[in-house]
């Protein structure tokens, strides 16, 4: 077996299934579940609609670049969204069957573990694929803390060059979960400058980009940073996105890469052998649903009315403000996280996760102990009744 399997941590929901265990419910209320990232509005009717009418394509083995159809119309999207110039779907986009499964495998793809001190950069708090994607390639994480004294910023520019030495790749997650922090363009192009000068490749995870409060200033993502300040070859930059979030299909698992040319055609060697093609009636829904923004932005009107009504009646009591993008409300505890998760479990059946589990250590710090993540997936009039429940219990502490 691999030895580095040994170094994995438990997920973060394992970790909460252990925290829960032994819990006598107190109480007779409905369980509401807002501890986990998955999307809970319906899917629209024309995507499934999309899948059924293709079945046929069950009988075919699909490429694992996926077909043109599809690239051209992520490729499209990517031109509306970002207004890219230059953009060749052939060369710059490939599908993926969704963003965790192609985040993960792009660490196996670009790290080398056997040159000594290989070192993978991640946000701290993280999305956990990117800790086991760098550990199983032999390489070692290392954690930037994202901290509420200045914003949840980058702090890319805190780092001495010592401490970029060996580092291989950069995760970026822009919105930021737990955070919903978005990078600015300075940020950007500071990280840009960094893997010039230190020779590593920078992985954005975008899959929260389509979800915002404000039509008219969409989170700006890499590969629009990049060309506002001239690196239209999109060097060392590889963005990565999905459907899951944007429209309501995590079990699609349909999502994409797009950015530097020549490490995605080295991705694509990889994953003909990783063997992740992506079927062709999940790619003739992806085409649909890449095509068509009414429903992505009924999603967003459905999102900003949750924030709009349960900020106000959590506010006083966990002084917690409206995230720049994403569905997480980045919550402070009074007290210990998980101490909060696990009486909220047992007396008001509300599940959060605490915000440690989804955090290391690191420069004498855990950046999420004190927090919850709380989901707002639900439909609206659960998550204002989860967070009246909330409210209630914040008022017995």
């Amino acid at each position: 077996m691999n030895p580095n399997l040994d170094r994995l941590h438990p997920y973060p929901f394992e970790k909460l299934r252990g925290l829960f265990a032994g819990i006598e419910n107190t109480t007779d209320l409905r369980p509401i579940r807002l501890s986990i990232g998955e999307p809970r509005h319906p899917t629209p009717v024309f995507i499934k609609q999309t899948l059924t009418d293709n079945l046929d394509g069950l009988a075919i083995y699909p490429t694992t670049a996926g077909g043109d159809a599809l690239r051209g119309a992520i490729g499209d999207w990517l031109v509306r969204r970002y207004a890219l110039t230059g953009l060749d779907p052939l060369r710059h986009v490939l599908p993926v069957t969704g963003s965790r499964e192609a985040l993960f495998a792009f660490g196996q793809c670009i790290l080398d573990g056997s040159r000594p001190g290989a070192k993978v950069l991640c946000p701290n708090p993280f999305y956990q694929i990117y800790e086991g994607a760098a550990l199983l390639a032999g390489a070692e994480p290392v954690f930037i803390n994202n901290l509420p004294d200045d914003g949840f910023a980058s702090g890319f520019a805190a780092m001495s060059g010592q401490e970029w030495q060996g580092v291989q790749l950069v995760y970026v997650c822009s919105p930021g979960n737990p955070t919903g922090r978005v990078l600015s363009l300075e940020e950007w192009e500071q990280l840009f400058d960094l893997s010039d000068r230190h020779d590593f490749v920078i992985a954005a995870d975008e899959c929260y980009s389509e979800i915002y409060f404000d039509d008219a200033a969409p989170p700006i993502g890499a590969l629009e940073a990049a060309q506002r300040v001239g690196r239209d070859d999109f060097r060392n930059i590889v963005m990565f996105s999905s459907l899951s979030k944007r429209s309501n299909v995590p079990g699609l698992r349909s999502g994409f890469v797009a950015g530097d040319a020549n490490i995605l055609a080295q991705f694509l060697r990889y994953r003909t052998y990783h063997g992740c093609a992506m079927g062709t009636a999940i790619q003739a829904a992806s085409v649909a649903a890449w095509n068509d923004e009414t429903h992505v932005e009924e999603n967003r009107r459905l999102y900003r009315e949750k924030f709009d009504r349960v900020i106000p009646i959590l506010s006083p009591w966990l002084g917690i403000e409206r995230p720049e993008a994403g569905f997480y409300l980045w919550a402070r505890t009074p007290g210990s996280d998980t101490d909060f998760a696990r009486r909220l479990q047992a007396e008001y059946n509300v599940t959060v996760l605490p915000g440690s589990f989804l955090a290391r250590e690191a420069h004498g710090v855990n950046p999420g102990a004190g927090f919850v993540r709380i989901a707002l997936v639900a439909d609206i009039a659960e998550c204002v009744e989860a967070a009246e429940r909330i409210a209630a219990m914040c008022k017995t502490l």
